[in-house]
């Protein structure tokens, strides 16, 4: 039962962050690349992340190893540092991108240079 609770958050986890690839590739300027990058692929690694918490939390409850219970810990730090520090990043580099005077193509409001002029 826990092997396939496994499969299905690698394969959740897998399947979103080939959607956000596609959409890097697939969408016509960088804050809709950035959206789709961001919003995908922290969803994905999150459940990548949730996949390694349940084999290790497995592992150590069957085995009693405590590196097992090491490694769900390290790895559910890693996954509430990726939730915030991906989201934070995405603002760093959408703010840089309109800085450097890379305006949205399909944007009918820019709230951002509204604010700086």
């Amino acid at each position: 039962m826990i092997e396939w609770i496994i499969y299905a958050c690698i394969g959740i986890g897998l399947l979103f962050n080939a959607l956000g690839v596609i959409g890097i590739l697939r969408f016509p300027d960088v804050y809709t690349r950035l959206h789709a990058e961001t919003k995908t692929t922290t969803f994905g690694t999150i459940f990548l992340c949730l996949a390694v918490i349940v084999a290790s939390a497995s592992a150590y409850v069957s085995n009693g190893d405590t590196a097992a219970l090491t490694l769900a810990v390290h790895t559910a730090i890693a996954a509430v540092a990726l939730a915030f520090t991906n989201a934070t990043g995405a603002h760093a580099i959408a703010r840089a991108a309109h800085r450097s005077g890379i305006r949205p193509t399909r944007a009918r409001v820019d709230r951002l240079a509204e604010v700086e002029e």
